[in-house]
């Protein structure tokens, strides 16, 4: 019996030990490290190692072909320094031997789809609209909403600095549409969306807004993990994404904000935008109804659906413009990379509009289909609305 008492001791010790080293185990590096002048110091510490590379989207900034490799010293601490970097939020992975992981030595990770990203904001200009300021913040909230036809459903929306103590006051709201692959997280994570709309409503650049960051995938209520599917892989390959589906139940967000939220619940009050398939959705859906938005934000958007799908949003197509542009929106702004995959599809949209005479802002930028071009539209976008 002592015997077995002794070894339920030591298990507990060891369970306790094992509970506890989470709190107390510390890095054994310092990854990265942003230098005054922009560069970055990557470290890992792994001794047993053969080779060490980092690749992240800072590296087309130095003309790097391919990922960089980083070098061991003698303490078994691999080492890189870049040159100076411009302002911006850049991710990057670590590939140890072939394998790719995200950097051990950060705990700053965000998640795209089903890749893990470590990310690092080197600051001035317009990153420092991504990073948390000494400014009032805002609300972030996860909202549950009924659908009709799709259930229990989560949406983010997030309400500007000052909307609890202002009870009477009531506010414009701007919807966010994330792209496929992505849901109701994707904005407020991987956009910066909620430090951009404090730090320039801070500034007064921004109307204080409600903005609502509905989860745009029919299949899933929430993202993967958070709702009753449970611990569901991430993937682009859902069903009912881009089928009509989506647009035809829109109207029940609108609804539920409008009834749970302190809104201006009228067109002048109201924008909507989106990237890749969130600026599809966004176009379908102002066009469908064209007596509900006044502002529409196109960031390198799917114009077409893929293929047959069969649902009246998409019919008529030319005619539903025609409608949306006699109730003479506000903004109409479309925004692309000029490598983006979905270029030449945007050029003939625009083709198309140009021959209706309908009037619209165009803003075309570098690189391709990257939340980099996103958080940049979204920052050239929001000074544009309810002004």
């Amino acid at each position: 019996m002592k015997k077995l008492l002794a070894a339920a001791a030591l298990l507990i010790c060891s369970l306790t030990s094992i509970a506890q080293q989470a709190l107390w185990d510390k890095p054994a590096t310092f990854s990265p490290e942003i230098h005054p002048d922009g560069s970055v110091t990557f470290r890992m510490f792994a001794p047993e190692a053969q080779s060490v590379e980092v690749g992240g989207d800072f590296l087309a900034q130095l003309s790097a072909d391919g990922n960089a490799k980083l070098t061991k010293n003698d303490q078994g601490v691999w080492e890189l320094t870049t040159g100076p970097l411009a302002p911006e939020l850049y991710s990057y992975r670590f590939i140890v031997d072939g394998l790719t992981i995200p950097d051990p030595a950060s705990v700053y990770l965000i998640r795209d789809t089903s890749t893990i990203f470590s990310y690092f904001i080197v600051p001035g200009d317009r990153a420092d609209l991504y990073s948390i300021n000494d400014v009032p913040h805002g609300t972030v909230s996860k909202v549950w909403y009924d659908s009709t036809d799709y259930g229990s459903r989560r949406m983010t929306v997030y309400t500007p600095a000052g909307y609890e103590q202002s009870p009477e006051r009531r506010y414009p709201v701007l919807y966010l549409l994330h792209g496929m692959g992505g849901d109701e997280n994707a904005w407020s994570e991987l956009g910066r969306a909620t430090q951009i709309l404090d730090n320039m409503i801070a500034l007064g650049k921004v109307e204080p807004m409600i903005v609502v960051m509905p989860n745009g995938n029919v299949a899933m209520p929430a993202a993967p993990g958070e709702s009753h599917l449970g611990m569901l892989p991430p993937t682009t390959r859902l069903p009912h994404t881009m089928d009509g589906s989506y647009e035809e139940s829109f109207p029940e967000i609108v609804k539920f904000i409008d009834t749970n939220y302190r809104t201006l619940d009228d067109k002048p009050h109201r924008a909507i935008a989106g990237l890749s398939m969130g600026g599809f959705h966004s176009l379908h859906i102002s066009k469908q109804y064209p007596d509900m938005f006044d502002y529409v934000g196109l960031y390198s958007a799917v114009v077409n659906p893929r293929g047959e799908t069969g649902s009246e949003v998409y019919k008529d197509f030319e005619g539903k413009l025609a409608r949306q542009f006699a109730a003479k929106p506000a903004l109409y702004w479309i925004a692309i990379g000029d490598k983006d995959f979905l270029y030449d599809e945007n050029v003939r949209y625009r083709a198309l509009l140009d021959a209706a005479g309908y009037p619209y802002e165009y803003h075309e930028s570098a690189d391709g289909h990257i939340w980099r071009n996103w958080r940049i539209y979204l920052a050239d976008f929001l000074p544009r609305l309810f002004r």
